[in-house]
C-alpha cells in the first residue's frame, strides 16, 4: 500500500513547477500548454488520499482454472484482491473483492487511468459502483468488465476511487503489469471451459410436433450438451426423463405416446454414452401440463420431454 498525504504532493508540485513542468510544455502545441496549464493549476497540493496498489515488480496474476470456471486474480496490497473471472456459458466478469467489509463506503467510481510513465493520457470513467456493505464484491457491469478487461491488455490501470469510513478518499489501482503472459494462459482455459453451466442445462425441455415421438436435429444437439455436461460434471447422481403429452385424442394413447418420447430421448442419451444407470426413465400423459390446453401455443408447450439433472452438493 502507498499513502499520498499532503506532504508528498507538495514535492511532486514544487519538482513539476521546475524542470518537469517546462519539458512537458515545451513538447506541447499552444493550445494543449493552455489545458496543461489550467489542469496544472487546478492541482492541490493539500488534499490527500490513500492509495492501494502493488508495487510493478511485485505485480502477479494467479489463474485458477478448470471446465466451469476461468478465473484471474491480482492481490492488491492491505486491501484484498481485483478478480477477472468468466463461467461456463457466461460472460466475463471483473469485481474487486476488500478483505474487509465496510473499508469503502457510498458510490465509487470506477476509471481507467494511464500508468505513470504515460499520465499525459487522460483518465476514462467506466461505470459507478453502488456499495452495499452486506456484498464484500465490488462488481461491475458485463460492459464495464468488458471495458477494464480491454484496458488491461492495453497495459493500462482500472482505478476504484471511494470514500472510507473516516470519511478519506481511497483509491485502489489495478496493475497490468504481467498481466499478458497469465491472460494467455487464461485464453488458453477459456477454450476448455464447457459451453453452458449447471443452471443452464439443470432442465431441459423437448418440444414435438403432434403425435410425434422422434427427436428433431435441434432437439439432439442440446441432448448433446446434456452429455457434455454430464460426463464432466461428477456431482451429477441422477437424469429424471419425463414423458408428456397435450389433452388432444383419447388419455389413454397420449400415455402412449409420452412414454414413447421419454424412451427415445433416453435411448439417444445412452447412444451418446452416458450411463443407463444414472437415468430414470418416466411417463405421464397429460395429466401434468405447463400451461392449459386451451390454444395451440400452449399444446406445444406441453407436448415435451424434460430432462433434469439431480446434483449432489
Amino acid at each position: 500500500m502507498r499513502y499520498i498525504d499532503a506532504k508528498e504532493n507538495m514535492a511532486w508540485a514544487d519538482n513539476l513547477k521546475t524542470g518537469v513542468l517546462r519539458s512537458a510544455l515545451n513538447s506541447m502545441k499552444p493550445l494543449k500548454q493552455i489545458a496543461f496549464l489550467v489542469a496544472f493549476a487546478g492541482l492541490n497540493p493539500t488534499a490527500s488520499a490513500t492509495l492501494y496498489q502493488v508495487q510493478i515488480d511485485q505485480s502477479q496474476w494467479q489463474l485458477q482454472s478448470s471446465p466451469f470456471a476461468c478465473r484471474l486474480t491480482h492481490q492488491v496490497p492491505e486491501f484484498g484482491s481485483a478478480v477477472l473471472e468468466r463461467g461456463a456459458g457466461e460472460a466475463a466478469r471483473f469485481w474487486w473483492e476488500p478483505l474487509q467489509s465496510g473499508l469503502i463506503q457510498g458510490n465509487a467510481q470506477v476509471y481507467i487511468a494511464p500508468p505513470a510513465w504515460l499520465a499525459n493520457r487522460s483518465s476514462v470513467a467506466v461505470e459507478s459502483i453502488n456499495i452495499d456493505n452486506a456484498n464484500s464484491r465490488l462488481q461491475l457491469s458485463d460492459m464495464g468488465s468488458a471495458k477494464v478487461l480491454a484496458s488491461l491488455r492495453s497495459g493500462l490501470q482500472p482505478t476504484l476511487n471511494a470514500q472510507s469510513s473516516a470519511g478519506e478518499t481511497v483509491k485502489v489501482a489495478v496493475s497490468a503489469a504481467n498481466f499478458a503472459p497469465a491472460f494467455q494462459a487464461y485464453s488458453e482455459c477459456l477454450s476448455q471451459l464447457l459451453p453452458v453451466n449447471f443452471n443452464q442445462i439443470a432442465r431441459t425441455a423437448i418440444l414435438y410436433p403432434p403425435a410425434q415421438w422422434e427427436l428433431s436435429q435441434a432437439s439432439r444437439e442440446r441432448l448433446e450438451l446434456v452429455k457434455t455436461y454430464v460426463e464432466t460434471d461428477n456431482k451429477i447422481a441422477k437424469i429424471y426423463v419425463d414423458g408428456h403429452s397435450d389433452n388432444q385424442g383419447r388419455r389413454l394413447l397420449n400415455r402412449d405416446l409420452s412414454k414413447r418420447r421419454a424412451e427415445e430421448v433416453t435411448r439417444y442419451l445412452v447412444q451418446l454414452g452416458v450411463n443407463e444407470e444414472m437415468l430414470v426413465t418416466r411417463y405421464h400423459g397429460e395429466r401434468y401440463p405447463v400451461v392449459p390446453n386451451n390454444s395451440a401455443d400452449n399444446r406445444t408447450r406441453n407436448r415435451r420431454v424434460t430432462i433434469r439433472l439431480e446434483r449432489l452438493e
